[in-house]
């Protein structure tokens, strides 16, 4: 998991694709978009705008990812993202491989990371994610998950 402040990518020493990816991304202006899935560079770099209500923790189940890099962009509000380390996701779920997604219920050595508006983190393949969470009590996001497939890493 890499961190930082969306204006600026390049401080958190992303590689050039991230950087590329958030400010393709941001250059189509999500906060004024709809929800819903927006092509950036066919299916192999798009972007998921959301908007939704934190809820606690216990109320959630971790992700990850085989395919795609997740990049969350928090828009508006605050957010609490549980996550972990590559291979520390327990207690999973059937892969679903079409939708690039596996559901699990265990986070080993669980990490915690607070997301404000205008700030990123960056979950590679197989690294477990619980995003949505409430910081202290519920409230209302937008947000961005921009996916970019992991062969562009290597380009």
């Amino acid at each position: 998991m890499i961190s930082g402040e969306f204006h600026h990518p390049e401080s958190a020493g992303l590689p050039a694709a991230l950087v590329n990816a958030i400010r393709v991304a941001l250059a189509h202006e999500p906060q004024h978009k709809a929800p819903g899935s927006y092509p950036l560079q066919g299916d192999k770099l798009f972007m998921n705008v959301m908007t939704l209500t934190t809820s606690p923790p216990e109320e959630k189940k971790a992700e990850q990812h085989q395919a795609y890099v997740d990049i969350q962009l928090l828009l508006t509000g605050d957010e609490t993202i549980y996550y972990g380390f590559h291979g520390s996701a327990r207690e999973c779920e059937e892969q679903h491989v079409e939708e690039d997604y596996q559901l699990c219920s265990h986070i080993e050595s669980q990490q915690v990371l607070t997301l404000r508006a205008g700030q990123f983190a960056v979950f590679m393949p197989n690294e477990p994610h619980k995003p949505g969470c409430s910081v202290t009590q519920p409230g209302a996001i937008k947000k961005v998950v921009i996916k970019l497939h992991h062969s562009l890493l290597a380009a």
